[in-house]
């Protein structure tokens, strides 16, 4: 395999001149939104390479930027992010003084560039581990979709856009690929779930082998795969101010293809997504069947990105009429019947249930019986967050990370609601991040539970894995969340936590244990992700203009959440 031999710092001798460190001193911990409008990144000291006007054309298209408020917020902070320009804090900056960086933060861009995989002479991405001690390979030397977002944002804070931009075409490629499972074709629009770089060193060629889901545990495809694709498209088109890439015929079609997949009617009621167990981060069986947040949030942010980086043409403006008309829907849904907060929890505990027509309030016939006992103690007086799932009668109540933090970063989250789920945060600290930022979801399956909704399954015990465990990659989507609602603090809190462990400890795939304390039984080490995502939150708490690539704003147009009255037993 080849791993890609870049220089650790990206510019020759830069790391030896020392670290140009920005500090957040100054930074408000409370700065609002509110203040953030009108911030414009075509204003920034350093020029784009491609023209500022057509750039800030496509700021106003993505329904609003980081704003103004943002440098009140950041007072004496002097370098701002700009298109194509590493960030302050990263290896392949030029502004230099006599601060040094953690240490963690140079093992880690030496450890990520050693995981770039070349496919003729062109880094196209980088795989899962590189935990040379495992004697089981499996299939952690492939390049996987959702793997390479947090190591693609990395590259892209870093100014070294075209490992993105080659990863994009790539995979766009392999999308073009029939895909069966047994006997059955896919959908023509599904991403794979990753692809592996085969080196012939006798015939000096290079083929790739791509995986839709035929080889994975269960044979499941990734649904998530399609939606980050979209994503990363547009954080790459934020970062470098290139538009070209999406408007490029294959692109668009790529984009239009996953809608479509997503977008066509069936027999669903409901705007959410309808999805197997195993089909995103947690790729195995877990009891997310149904319509879990992480693949509705995601859905969500997919469109909101696609939104922007369609063209208007004939083919374009139906997609987005669809989109719109989807979007509307799905807000509602997810603010009306996923969310969770202490209210809430008492209308449902006094849920009348066997409710016919349309004036019924308990619309999913949600059993007040169901409530787990755990969840009375933990939802505090403030605070809230969306729940993992609700289908008919059925709520599942757990707390997961990852949906949770795209609903904020989406703008899925109302401003109040984004503000709640932090508030849980900070009063559920010890649960939710304990020494190890963060849990993948909270509570833990356990004894007859987990027989049940696991299978059994002897990977994903209680506090391990899916179930529980807590997962370092986590922690740039934690960070970007906590910079959203102004709440930098708490970012700064978990990175220290992260990095007093993951350099010591070899950069885990995942921690064990109810607060996180070992390092996970069956974990790689030196796994990509969680090196990737300690760097990108490293950088992007240095550098808050960076969120920009990952972070769409509110839409003032969407229709705002209708309250629902509460429903009260005779």
């Amino acid at each position: 395999m080849d791993g890609g031999k870049g220089n650790v710092d990206g510019t020759k001798g830069g790391m030896r001149d020392g670290w140009k460190r920005s500090g957040l001193s100054n930074v408000n911990s409370h700065c609002s939104l509110a203040e953030m409008d009108g911030y414009d990144i075509s204003k920034l000291r350093i020029k784009s390479k491609l023209n500022s006007e057509r750039q800030r054309s496509y700021d106003e298209r993505s329904l609003s930027e980081l704003t103004s408020g943002l440098s009140k917020c950041l007072e004496g902070y002097e370098c701002m992010y700009s298109p194509g320009r590493a960030s302050a804090y990263s290896p392949g900056s030029c502004e230099w003084n006599s601060f040094e960086p953690h240490p963690i933060f140079v093992d880690a861009w030496e450890s990520l560039r050693r995981c770039l995989v070349n496919f003729r002479g062109q880094p196209v991405g980088t795989i899962a581990a590189c935990d040379h001690a495992s004697e089981e390979v499996l299939n952690y030397d492939q390049v996987f979709v959702r793997d390479f977002v947090p190591s693609a944002m990395a590259f892209l804070m870093n100014g070294e856009p075209d490992i993105v931009k080659n990863f994009l075409l790539k995979t766009l490629q392999l999308q073009g690929w029939e895909k069966k499972v047994d006997r059955f074709k896919l959908g023509e629009g599904a991403m794979p779930a990753s692809f592996k770089v085969l080196h012939d060193p006798v015939r000096k060629t290079d083929t790739i082998a791509a995986d839709f889901g035929e080889s994975a545990i269960g044979r499941v495809a990734p649904v998530d795969s399609g939606f980050w694709w979209i994503i990363l498209l547009r954080a790459y088109t934020k970062s470098t101010g290139d538009l070209s890439l999406a408007e490029t015929p294959d692109c668009q079609r790529g984009m239009k293809l996953i809608l479509t997949l997503c977008l066509s009617e069936g027999f669903d009621t409901f705007p959410t997504l309808l999805c197997a167990d195993g089909c995103s981060m947690i790729d195995r069986r877990m009891g997310i069947y149904g319509y879990p947040i992480e693949i509705q949030a995601l859905f969500f942010m997919a469109l909101r990105s696609a939104l922007v980086m369609l063209k208007h043409d004939e083919e374009g403006r139906d997609f987005i009429e669809r989109i719109v008309r989807r979007l509307h829907a799905l807000s509602f849904h997810m603010r009306s019947y996923f969310w969770l907060d202490f209210q809430q929890l008492n209308d449902i505990y006094r849920y009348k249930t066997e409710e016919y027509s349309h004036t019924a309030v308990n619309k999913f016939n949600v059993i007040p019986d169901s409530i787990p006992d755990w969840l009375f103690d933990f939802m505090p007086g403030r605070g809230g967050y969306f729940v993992g799932n609700v289908s008919p009668a059925r709520m599942d109540f757990r707390w997961f990370a990852l949906g949770n933090c795209v609903a904020i970063l989406s703008s899925l989250a109302t401003p109040d609601q984004s503000s709640a789920i932090m508030d849980l945060l900070e009063a559920r600290w010890d649960e939710l991040v304990g020494e190890m930022p963060i849990k993948i979801c909270y509570p833990a399956l356990d004894c007859h539970e987990w027989r049940i909704v696991t299978g059994c399954d002897p990977k994903n015990t209680r506090w391990s894995y899916h179930n529980g465990g807590s997962w370092p990659v986590l922690l740039w989507l934690l960070t970007a969340a906590c910079i959203k609602t102004g709440r930098p603090q708490i970012a700064r809190r978990a990175i220290d936590i992260a990095e007093s462990r993951l350099l010591k400890d070899s950069w885990p795939e995942y921690y064990d244990g109810k607060l996180g304390r070992y390092i996970g039984k069956q974990a790689r080490k030196y796994q990509t992700w969680s090196i990737a995502g300690y760097l990108v939150a490293k950088m992007m708490l240095e550098d808050p203009s960076t969120l920009g690539m990952i972070s769409l704003e509110e839409d003032k147009l969407m229709k705002p959440i209708i309250r629902r009255s509460s429903s009260w037993t005779c």
